[in-house]
C-alpha cells in the first residue's frame, strides 16, 4: 500500500495554473508583517487590494499566503510583483521535487515540510515556497499551520536579530524551521523503529515485516525529499560571488551554508536509520529461520527415536510360522520393556549431545 500521496500528482504543462494538492478545503488567506528594527506592523486579514498601500519597500515585508485554491488572488499577486507564470505553476503543482530558481531580481525555492500523521505510521506532506525580491520575501503555503508561529511572536516581540536583519535573513529561519520539522519527522519513526526491534524479538508476527517495510518506504520518501534540498542548498551557498542576483546579504550565505550541513546531518541519521531498519528486518527472518530450525530439529529427533521402534515392530510384525520368541510366555512384555528402554537410550543420548 502506497501512502506518499504527493507523489500520484497529475503532471500538469508547465504554464498550468491549478492546484494539484490535497488540502483543497482551505480557503485562501494572507498575512503582511512590515517591520525594520524600531517598528513592526502586522496585518492578520490582508488583501490584494492593500498591496500597493501596505507594502513599504524602505522597511522589511513579509507576505505569507496560507491555502492555494483561489488561482485569481495568485494570479493577481503574480501580476502585481511581475512573476512569471512559471514560477506561479511550480507554486500550484505539489508534485514537483524540491526547486531553487534564480533570476535576475528573484530568488525562488520550494521545499516539501514532512510531519508524522498523529494516528498512524503515514508521513503528512506539504509543499512551502518562498519568493525573494525587493525587500518582501512570500511564502506559499498549502495550509494554515503553525510552524513559523515562533518567528512571527520573534518579529512581534524583537526577540533575536531578525528585524535587525534584511528579508534574506528571515527566509534562513523560515527554511530552518521548515527542516526541523525533519528532524521532528525522522524522531518519530526512530521511536517506531525501535518499537519494531522489540517486537521482532519477542515474536515473529508477518505484520512486523510489514511494518518494516512501510517504514523503509518512509525513509526512502524522506531520502527523496532532502537530496535536492541538499543540492540547491549547496547552489544556494556558491551563488556569494555571483552577480547575477544580490539579493542575499554577504553575512547571511554563512547561514544558509548551516542549512546546507543540516541537510547532510539529515541524510546522514536517514542511512544509520535504515541500517537499523535492515538489521530489524535481518533480526526477523534470522528468527524465523531460528524457529524453522528448532521445529525441523524437534521433528527431526522424534523420527530418530521411532525409526528403531518402527524396525523392531516391523520384524515382530512378519508372519513367519517359526520366528523365535512368538511362543514365550512373557514375549510381549519383554519386547515393549525393550522398545522402552530403547527410548530412554537415545532421549539420553541426545541430551549428552546437546541435541536439544
Amino acid at each position: 500500500m502506497r501512502k506518499i500521496k504527493y507523489k500520484k500528482g497529475r503532471k500538469l504543462q508547465h504554464i498550468t495554473l491549478e492546484y494539484t494538492g490535497t488540502h483543497k478545503e482551505h480557503q485562501t488567506e494572507m498575512q503582511l508583517f512590515v517591520y525594520d528594527d524600531n517598528d513592526v506592523v502586522e496585518y492578520d486579514k490582508f488583501t490584494v487590494l492593500a498591496l500597493n498601500t501596505c507594502i513599504d519597500y524602505n522597511k522589511n515585508n513579509w507576505l505569507n499566503v496560507h491555502g492555494l485554491n483561489n488561482i485569481d488572488l495568485l494570479k493577481t499577486i503574480g501580476t502585481h510583483f511581475k512573476l512569471d507564470d512559471f514560477l506561479l505553476a511550480d507554486i500550484l503543482n505539489t508534485a514537483k521535487r524540491t526547486k531553487l530558481e534564480e533570476q535576475k531580481n528573484i530568488l525562488f525555492f520550494n521545499i516539501k515540510s514532512l510531519l508524522p500523521s498523529e494516528y498512524s505510521d503515514n508521513i503528512s506532506v506539504e509543499q512551502i515556497s518562498f519568493i525573494l525580491k525587493d525587500g518582501i520575501l512570500i511564502s506559499f503555503q498549502e495550509k494554515r499551520s503553525d510552524f513559523f508561529t515562533h518567528i512571527r511572536e520573534r518579529l512581534r516581540t524583537h526577540a533575536g536579530i531578525v528585524r535587525t536583519k534584511k528579508v534574506d535573513y528571515l527566509l534562513y529561519l523560515l527554511l530552518d524551521a521548515v527542516m526541523e520539522n525533519f528532524y521532528i519527522t525522522i524522531e518519530d519513526e526512530e521511536d517506531k523503529i525501535e518499537e519494531l526491534i522489540n517486537l521482532t524479538k519477542k515474536g515473529a508476527d508477518p505484520v512486523i515485516l510489514e511494518k518494516i517495510e512501510n517504514h523503509r518506504d518512509n525513509f526512502n520518501f524522506l531520502k527523496r525529499s532532502i537530496i535536492p534540498l541538499r543540492d540547491s542548498l549547496y547552489y544556494l551557498k556558491t551563488i556569494k560571488d555571483d552577480d547575477t542576483y544580490n539579493g542575499i546579504q554577504k553575512e547571511t550565505f554563512s547561514f544558509f551554508i548551516r542549512l546546507h550541513q543540516k541537510s547532510l546531518e539529515l541524510l546522514e541519521q536517514i542511512e544509520s536509520d535504515m541500517s537499523s531498519l535492515e538489521s530489524a528486518s535481518n533480526f526477523y527472518f534470522s528468527e524465523q529461520s531460528r524457529k524453522m530450525n528448532e521445529i525441523m530439529k524437534t521433528l527431526t529427533i522424534i523420527s530418530a527415536i521411532f525409526i528403531p521402534l518402527t524396525f523392531i515392530v516391523g520384524v515382530y510384525g512378519m508372519n513367519f510360522e517359526y520366528m523365535p520368541e512368538l511362543r514365550a510366555k512373557n514375549g510381549y512384555f519383554i519386547v515393549m520393556g525393550a522398545m522402552f528402554l530403547l527410548v530412554i537410550a537415545l532421549i539420553i543420548y541426545f541430551k549428552k549431545r546437546r541435541w536439544f
